[in-house]
């Protein structure tokens, strides 16, 4: 078991999710939006969220690389784009967490210079992070400066399963350095 603590329960994690689909729903009411899920990490959030949206929308993928084990590498890698074309849609970017913020600045741009007009909604901010200008718009919580696992998160492409977040264990990580 890699979990030190559990930061956020399977039941906060829900309210937060039903009350940001409340939101985005009274915001994107009309305006058929195209939501992205930024892959892999935001899939779990995703569904869930994508359950709460009341109003019409279509859903999208994307997917980027930017980590290797629990550091971000500083090089960002478009690999999965988007099919629909975006100019003049309203796009809500759905992620999993923002750290650095330099994923989500990157694919602002790509998507703004394609015409869309975009907002993000994510799970987890660490705004303490950040190493790029970024204000979501739509944010379940704020997190602190630790490597979080479950939810759709991962190390290593282990632990996203997990219905709560927790906080991994430091040896984890530290067995890899």
């Amino acid at each position: 078991d890699g979990v030190e603590r559990v930061l956020f329960s399977e039941d906060a994690l829900q309210t937060r999710v039903r009350e940001l689909g409340a939101s985005l729903s009274e915001d994107y009411q009309g305006k058929d939006p195209l939501v992205v899920c930024v892959l892999t990490g935001a899939f779990v959030f995703m569904a869930d969220i994508c359950r709460y949206i009341t109003c019409p929308h279509v859903v999208e993928m994307v997917k980027v690389k930017s980590y290797e084990g629990v550091q971000s590498t500083g090089n960002i890698t478009l690999t999965l784009d988007l099919q629909t074309p975006v100019a003049g849609r309203h796009i809500i970017l759905v992620e999993d967490i923002i750290d650095s913020g330099r994923t989500m600045s990157f694919l602002i741009a790509h998507l703004q210079s394609l015409g869309a007009l975009v907002e993000i909604c994510t799970m987890l901010d660490k705004v303490s992070q950040h190493k790029v200008e970024i204000s979501p718009k739509y944010v379940g919580f704020e997190c602190p400066p630790e490597f979080v696992i479950g939810y759709g998160l991962d190390f290593n492409n282990r632990f996203r399963s997990l219905p709560y977040i927790g906080v991994l264990k430091p040896a984890m990580y530290m067995e890899q350095n």
